[in-house]
């Protein structure tokens, strides 16, 4: 069976508040409604068409590391992902399915948190450069893809079109505040160190991934996603080799894709080939599959 990719979504009577690159945001009153669409961006773009059920891997991961944290990291859910949805919502559920999350109001931090281990993407540009990441020095002798001597936070900012910017930690102190910002800090080291040990024992290197925290009864909690191929980098363990770029289980594949035709990186992007999502999605369930130690939902293919 094949699924049509969910690319936008409208539900009658709910108040949509955002259309992001990927989720949509509708309002419940009491809480938010988070849907992941299968829609997918790469250098700030989204593309016209989308990744099969992509939002529900996105989803389906993002509970099992929210789960995984709970008992000492606070997040938004107010559902577990097994939970069934409100009786308002059940008309919905055959588009919300495995997709959605309701979540608390919480109030987003004006950061974004970032985490690398490893030295790649932007990074790595910047090492080679002046041989720091974000300001933060690093040893002489390091090669595209080396794990970093202990991992690295790396805020940037926020942009709500094109790119966000690296930013030191003195100006995420600026824009939150000292303590929110050595808080989520904490957190975000916190978040990996665990993640990446747990990964690594199931073939995956993360080489790096960012984190959203939110402000919630004046306390900060974990929200958007967590730890998926969306928001991070996932290399095969089995075939790390530094010194050159790494095959992945993230949408690295899609942004190498539109590298190799020439686009410029720049409105309108072209459509993906049947091969390239069969691949992408192939990818993302891999990262689902080994991560959760859970079958990607056989009984829906």
């Amino acid at each position: 069976m094949t699924h049509e990719p969910l690319l936008t979504l409208d539900l009658p009577d709910l108040t949509k508040l955002k259309s992001g690159k990927v989720r949509e945001i509708f309002d419940l009153g009491d809480a938010f409604l988070l849907v992941a669409t299968d829609r997918i961006s790469a250098f700030d773009c989204v593309m016209p068409n989308g990744i099969p059920r992509k939002g529900e891997v996105l989803t389906q991961l993002s509970h099992f590391w929210f789960e995984r944290s709970a008992d000492w990291m606070p997040n938004h859910l107010l559902a577990r992902a097994t939970d069934p949805l409100p009786a308002r919502l059940q008309p919905f559920a055959a588009q919300l399915a495995r997709r959605s999350m309701i979540v608390k109001k919480a109030s987003p931090l004006a950061i974004e948190c970032v985490v690398r281990g490893y030295l790649a993407g932007s990074g790595w540009k910047e090492y080679q450069k002046s041989r720091t990441v974000c300001g933060i020095p690093l040893p002489a002798g390091l090669a595209e893809s080396s794990e970093l001597p202990e991992p690295i936070f790396t805020p940037a900012t926020k942009a709500e079109t094109g790119h966000d910017e690296n930013i030191s930690f003195a100006e995420a102190e600026k824009i939150v505040g000292a303590d929110i910002a050595r808080q989520a800090r904490e957190f975000s080291l916190r978040l990996y160190s665990d993640a990446r040990a747990y990964a690594r024992e199931r073939g995956i290197l993360i080489a790096d991934t960012k984190f959203e925290f939110g402000l919630f009864d004046g306390k900060l909690i974990l929200i958007d996603e967590v730890l998926t191929p969306d928001s991070s980098r996932f290399w095969p363990a089995d075939e790390y080799e530094p010194g050159r770029p790494q095959r992945s289980f993230d949408k690295q594949y899609v942004r190498d894709y539109l590298d190799s035709v020439g686009w410029d990186h720049k409105p309108p992007a072209p459509r993906l080939p049947d091969e390239v999502i069969a691949s992408t999605r192939a990818r993302y369930v891999e990262a689902y599959e080994r991560l959760s130690e859970r079958s990607f939902s056989p009984s829906g293919e």
